[in-house]
C-alpha cells in the first residue's frame, strides 16, 4: 500500500481542481467543491497544518482518485 503524502489545504484544493472540481463556497473553515457531474467534496482549511491521513483518504475517495493518481497530480503541480 502506498503511503499518502500529507499536504495542507492549499495543495489539496489544487488537486481537487485538477480532478475537475471547482470551489463553490466556504462555511467556517470548510470549503465546498463541486464537480460538473454534481459530486460534492468538503475540504477543511486549517491554515498551514497538514490534513491528517484518515481524512485525506476519505477526501480522495470522495473525489474519486486512487493514491497513484493523487501522487501523479501532486508531481505535476
Amino acid at each position: 500500500m502506498t503511503r499518502l503524502r500529507l499536504v495542507p489545504y492549499r495543495e489539496l484544493a489544487k488537486v481537487a481542481e485538477a480532478a475537475g472540481f471547482r470551489w463553490i463556497r466556504r462555511e467556517s473553515s470548510h470549503n465546498v467543491f463541486k464537480s460538473d457531474s454534481g459530486r460534492i467534496v468538503v475540504i477543511p482549511d486549517h491554515g498551514s497544518r497538514e490534513i491528517v491521513r484518515p481524512l485525506l483518504r476519505k477526501i480522495l475517495r470522495d473525489i474519486g482518485l486512487s493514491p497513484g493518481e493523487y501522487h501523479s497530480i501532486l508531481e505535476r503541480l
